[in-house]
């Protein structure tokens, strides 16, 4: 009788064989239903076998072969092995991860028929700048693997160049994957493509979808019939049929690693899913990452490079630094940015504030007794978010009412110390009565319509003043907005990540970047305590090449990825004692001392040590070989295994940290 090979949503490192007298080959990548324990699940058949390795009488038989979808293809499951055995991640939750709910579930819900798109006017090409058709041209699609970093500063035509990309794929026949790092990007860059490619079938794979949507996409993509798919991190493992194209936009973006579960990075999947497929990929950024721009210089990957913007009456805008140690500031805001803004007021124009705390102040505090607001499940404070009269934790969201006088001493004047958007907002609201204002950030969108109705009145013209965080700093498009104000940049600059640096001048790039995009010029003021800095040095010169240049002889001096590849073991626990003696125990694991090529630190608390009422703590794992990394990972995963740790310890292996 055949033997099922089946992948169960599972956190074990091993397939699970069941009996079916129904089964061929043909069934790999199908669904089954199958017993286990005193229930039942579901799972993907990954292989149909003549025999076990476990005794006959111990196998149960398969309950059904569920026959409604065509099989998952044979490179859905490369991609998911490449995936399982690189992060260090269970083969079952690899492959079932990637499935939509519905399709994981016992009882499958009923399917209703989706609703029709509304049209979206058709939008002629424009016309190509020079750079554009060059790197059009340099793209060979059924020429091969290849991966093209798309270095381009922003309004220099990236999306234009991607849709060219994508029309050549559609024209051979193929499909389009598109990533992008943030849901609230999908709507505008869908409206977009479905302007260029009305008759092709676009569908959008993110976490705002409704269940019963995020299948009939999926099951579009997997059938063929949706040529293009436009998706977050997660839309990598999408199965295509005709997969020819994948663009990862804005692929420095921190968002393409998953921090829960399989910690995976979807810009690093797509180069291998392009490479298995033998396709080509396309990274986009006006700032690549450090890792993307070293495989740039040294040749592995091809760099396309748009220096000017498609509008060619636009100009980048010009970066002016506010030494704010001279001046005297207004609730965080220098004389130079007000008077800026009440410039453009007069001249109607747009104006973005950007500040990237929101909430109202990032602490309430007793100047009587220092009571300060302590998340009590967590090593951060409670931000004051006075509209709702809420203390929240932005990292376990725990919240709290607004005590009436302090909790400590019964001191009735608290203060709110430090300044978030709400607290901006509402100051500018004082300072400017007749401008509207509109504040950006996670508390005021918290779903697509909002975003939507939001962005059109932006474009409407319906504001004058933005305030906002860092969703405001990436692809948007306002022709009005000519003055982007940046307060409180200066904080990253010396932080504990080492990445910090990177980070903050990709964020003011990008924020830039939204000033003077068409026929207006642009301005911005960095306000800043360290105008000498390199970092706004070449912030003004609008100059990543040479930053990205002294940044990685910094890390190649100090031994840090790109030139050192790293994977961090985490725990955590009730006690902070217990995580640390675990993470003890791992690094004295004979295994840890019979690979030479690897250096294992001190385990030492995470820097938010406490998260949810668990105390975290790390140990980082360092190698100048990636394949000597991987070579003692899955030895040194289950020696770790074996060792005996309280009931309520929890770890797991990250490879590839972004966080520390």
């Amino acid at each position: 009788m055949p033997i099922l090979r089946v992948a169960l949503d599972l956190p074990l490192h091993r397939l699970f064989d069941y009996v079916s007298d129904e089964a061929g080959h043909g069934d790999v990548g199908l669904r089954v239903r199958v017993p286990f324990g005193r229930g039942e699940r579901i799972g993907i058949i990954r292989e149909v076998r003549e025999d076990s390795d476990w005794p006959a009488e111990q196998l149960k038989p398969a309950i059904a072969i569920l026959r409604d979808l065509p099989p998952l293809p044979e490179d859905f499951f490369r991609l998911c092995d490449f995936a399982s055995t690189y992060y260090q991640a269970p083969i079952g939750e690899v492959i079932l991860q990637a499935l939509p709910v519905g399709l994981k579930r016992l009882a499958a819900p009923e399917r209703r028929a989706g609703r029709r798109t509304a049209a979206v006017a058709t939008v002629p090409a424009p016309e190509l700048t020079g750079e554009q058709a060059a790197a059009i041209a340099a793209v060979s699609l059924g020429a091969g693997f290849a991966v093209h970093l798309l270095y381009g500063v922003t309004g220099s035509g990236k999306t234009e160049v991607y849709l060219r990309l994508i029309e050549k794929a559609l024209a051979a026949g193929g499909q389009a994957l598109v990533l992008v790092p943030e849901i609230n990007l999908t709507p505008q860059l869908e409206t977009r493509v479905r302007g260029r490619f009305p008759g092709a079938g676009v569908v959008a794979l993110h976490s705002e979808l409704a269940e019963a949507a995020r299948e009939r996409h999926w099951r579009a993509a997997l059938e063929g019939e949706a040529q293009i798919v436009l998706g977050t991190r997660l839309a990598v493992f999408t199965p295509m049929p005709r997969l020819a194209l994948m663009v990862v936009d804005e692929e420095h973006d921190a968002s393409f690693k998953q921090q829960d579960g399989m910690r995976y990075s979807a810009r690093d999947l797509a180069v291998f899913r392009a490479r298995d497929l033998e396709i080509p990929v396309v990274l986009g950024s006006a700032t690549p990452s450090l890792e993307s721009w070293a495989n740039a210089k040294s040749g592995r990957y091809q760099l396309l490079t748009l220096q000017e913007r498609a509008n060619a009456q636009a100009t980048l805008p010009a970066v002016r630094l506010l030494d704010t140690r001279r001046m005297v500031l207004q609730e965080g805001i220098s004389e130079p940015v007000l008077a800026a803004v009440a410039q453009r007021l007069e001249r109607g124009e747009q104006s973005l504030v950007f500040l990237n705390r929101r909430g109202y102040a990032p602490v309430l505090a007793c100047p009587a007794c220092g009571w300060i607001s302590h998340c009590r499940r967590c090593a951060a404070n409670l931000v004051l978010h006075l509209a709702d009269r809420r203390l929240r934790c932005h990292h376990c969201g725990f919240e709290v009412r607004v005590p009436k006088s302090c909790p400590t001493c019964g001191n009735q004047d608290i203060h709110p110390f430090g300044r978030g958007t709400q607290r901006l907002e509402s100051w500018l609201q004082e300072h400017f009565p007749e401008a509207r204002i509109v504040r950006v950030d996670r508390d005021s969108v918290k779903s697509r319509k909002q975003w939507e109705a939001m962005l059109e009145r932006i474009h409407g013209g319906e504001a004058d003043i933005l305030v906002g965080t860092q969703m405001l700093a990436k692809g948007h498009d306002f022709p009005k907005l000519t003055l982007v104000g940046v307060l409180g940049a200066d904080a990253a600059l010396f932080a504990a990540d080492w990445r910090a640096p990177e980070r903050l001048f990709a964020q003011l790039m990008q924020v830039a970047g939204r000033a003077g995009r068409a026929e207006l010029k642009g301005e911005v003021l960095v306000q800043t305590q360290y105008p000498d800095h390199p970092l706004y040095g070449a912030l003004v010169a609008h100059d990543y090449p040479s930053y990205a240049a002294t940044l990685l002889e910094e890390r190649e001096q100090a031994g840090f990825p790109p030139y050192a590849y790293q994977a961090m073991l985490r725990a955590e626990a009730p006690d902070m004692a217990d995580a640390i003696a675990f993470l003890t125990s791992a690094r004295a694991l004979p295994v840890a001392q019979e690979h030479s090529e690897i250096a294992l630190y001190d385990p030492v608390p995470m820097h938010l040590s406490r998260l949810a009422n668990l105390e975290r703590g790390q140990l980082l794992a360092e190698s100048p070989s990636r394949r000597a990394l991987q070579t003692f990972l899955p030895q040194w995963r289950k020696a770790i295994e074996g060792i005996k740790a309280p009931a309520k310890l929890r770890w797991h292996l990250e490879v590839d940290p972004l966080e520390f």
